[in-house]
C-alpha cells in the first residue's frame, strides 16, 4: 500500500538494503550466471555513464541525438566482431527481445516473400533458448524442435528432414546455453540457403567472448572454433547480448542483419495517430538512455585489448575448473564446451543433492534438466575462487554421493519436474510458481 506520508531517505534506502540481504553474493565470486562482473572499476564506470543519461528516453531519436549516436557507435563497435562490418541492427533491452525481433522479422520477410504459407515454421534445437518459444507464441510461428546429438550439438541431418515448405527460420545457437557448444551453423545455414529462407544465429550468450576466444586461440596455435557468426554464408541475422560478455550495464542486447532490406522487417510505423506520426524499431516504446551509454562507454574504455584480458582471465578459470571436475570422483561434464560455459552431472549421486549442498556452502550454481545437471558460466571474476570452489564441490560431493534422491529442496522440485510424464502439467505448475510470487503470504522477510 502506498504510504500516506513519504519515508524519510534514510528508512528507504536502509529497507532496500535489508531487502537485499538474502539475494545471491555475485560480488564475491559466489554466483555463476545472471551477473557479469569484470570489476569495481568497470562497475563505477557503467553507473557514473548510465547516470550521465538517467532520464533520456531513446523514444525520439530527434530529441536526443546523442543516444542515437551512441546506438550507431555501439553497433558499428559489434558488427566487425560478429562477422559482417557491414551489418545493420538495433539495440534491446536484452536477449529476449532480439530474439523476439529477429522471430518477428522472419515472420514479416515471409509474409512479403512467401505469402502462399499461412502457418509458418521455424527450425530451432531442443537447446535453444527458451525466448524463441516466447517469440513462437507471440507471433504465431510455429517452433520444430530440432534434436541434438550426443555432444549437444544441433543434429543437422534431422534438421533437414524437418524441413517443410512452411518453414521460414532456420536458427542455432554460438553457444547453446545450457552446454555450452556451437551447433553446426555451416550445415544449419546452407539448408536455410537452399530453401532460400533466413538463418538466424543465437550469440546472446557467446557473441561477445568468442571472438576473443578465436584470437587468443590462433595465437597460441590452436585450432579455431567451428563456424559461427554472419562469416557464414546464409546466416541472415544474429543477436548478441553486451550485458553479459560484453560486461555492459542491464539491459544492452544487439539484433544484427544482412542488409537494411531485412531490417525494415523488423520495423513499425504509424501515421494515422492524432498524437503524431510515430515510428518503432523494436518492442520497447520507451527506451532508457542508461544501458546505450553504458554500453558505449565500456566499450570504449576496454577496447580490443581489455576485451582480451577478461577473455582470457576467464578461459584460464573454466580450464582450471574443468581439470577440477574431472579430478572429482563421479563428476563428468557433459559435451565439449569451446569456451566458458558448462553444465556437469555426478554419475554416482543425485547432481540435484549436490547442487543443495553447494547452496548451503554459499554457491549459486544453476539447475539443469535433460539430463540433470549443474551449470557455470565462468568470468574473469571466478579466477580467485575456483581453488574454494573446488574445494567445497569435492566436500559436497563426498557428502552427497550415493545417497537417495532428496525430498526436499530445490534437488526434491527439480527430480519431480524432470520425471513428470505430463509435461503440459510441468508448464502449468512452472506458471503457477510464478502466479504465487505476489502473495503476500509467500512474501520474503522485510
Amino acid at each position: 500500500m502506498l504510504p500516506d506520508q513519504g519515508w524519510p531517505r534514510q528508512r528507504v534506502l536502509e529497507t532496500l538494503d535489508a531487502y537485499c540481504q538474502r539475494d545471491a553474493n555475485w560480488r564475491d565470486g559466489r554466483t555463476f550466471s545472471l551477473v557479469y562482473h569484470a570489476g569495481d572499476e568497470i562497475k563505477d564506470l557503467l553507473q557514473a555513464a548510465f547516470l550521465r543519461v538517467f532520464s533520456e528516453n531513446a523514444l525520439n531519436p530527434m530529441a536526443f541525438p546523442s543516444l542515437r549516436r551512441m546506438e550507431t557507435e555501439v553497433l558499428a563497435m559489434v558488427a566487425p566482431l560478429l562477422g559482417d562490418p557491414q551489418a545493420v541492427g538495433t539495440l534491446t533491452s536484452g536477449g529476449t527481445e532480439s530474439i523476439l525481433m529477429a522471430v518477428k522479422t522472419a515472420r514479416d520477410w515471409a509474409r512479403q516473400h512467401r505469402p502462399e504459407i499461412t502457418r509458418p515454421q521455424m527450425l530451432v534445437p531442443t537447446t535453444v533458448h527458451p525466448a524463441f518459444h516466447k517469440a513462437a507464441h507471440y507471433f504465431d510461428v510455429e517452433a520444430v524442435l530440432v534434436p541434438v546429438g550426443q555432444d549437444f550439438r544441433a543434429d543437422a541431418a534431422a534438421a533437414r528432414q524437418l524441413c517443410t515448405d512452411n518453414t521460414i527460420l532456420v536458427v542455432g545457437s554460438s553457444f547453446a546455453y545450457p552446454h555450452g557448444v556451437i551447433d553446426p551453423i555451416a550445415e544449419l545455414a546452407a539448408l536455410a540457403s537452399e530453401r532460400g529462407i533466413l538463418c538466424h544465429v543465437d550469440a546472446c550468450l557467446g557473441g561477445m567472448i568468442l571472438p576473443f576466444v578465436e584470437e587468443l586461440t590462433a595465437q597460441e596455435g590452436v585450432p579455431t572454433l567451428p563456424a559461427w557468426d554472419l562469416r557464414v554464408a546464409g546466416v541472415t541475422s544474429i543477436s548478441c547480448d553486451l550485458h553479459k560478455y560484453g560486461y555492459t550495464a542491464k539491459g544492452a542486447s544487439v539484433v544484427l542483419y544482412r542488409n537494411r532490406d531485412l531490417r525494415r522487417h523488423q520495423f513499425l510505423g504509424y501515421a494515422d495517430w492524432p498524437g503524431g506520426l510515430w515510428a518503432s524499431p523494436s518492442a520497447a516504446g520507451t527506451r532508457p538512455g542508461g544501458p546505450i551509454a553504458a554500453a558505449w562507454a565500456v566499450m570504449h574504455f576496454l577496447g580490443r585489448q581489455g576485451y582480451l584480458r577478461l577473455a582470457r582471465e576467464a578461459l584460464t578459470a573454466t580450464q582450471e575448473l574443468l581439470v577440477g571436475l574431472q579430478a572429482i570422483p563421479g563428476l563428468k561434464v557433459l559435451g565439449q564446451p569451446v569456451a566458458t560455459v558448462l553444465a556437469f552431472t555426478m554419475e554416482d549421486g543425485d547432481i540435484y543433492r549436490l547442487g543443495d549442498a553447494m547452496q548451503a556452502r554459499g554457491w549459486h550454481l544453476d539447475r539443469q534438466q535433460l539430463p540433470p545437471a549443474l551449470h557455470a558460466m565462468i568470468t574473469a571474476a571466478h579466477a580467485a575462487h575456483m581453488p574454494a570452489l573446488l574445494a567445497d564441490l569435492r566436500a559436497a560431493a563426498e557428502e552427497v554421493r550415493g545417497l537417495p534422491p532428496a525430498d526436499d529442496g530445490q534437488a526434491a522440485m527439480y527430480g519431480m519436474m524432470g520425471t513428470l510424464p505430463d509435461r503440459g502439467l510441468a508448464n502449468e505448475l512452472i506458471v503457477s510458481f510464478l502466479d504465487s510470487l505476489d502473495d503476500p503470504n509467500q512474501a520474503g522477510p522485510a
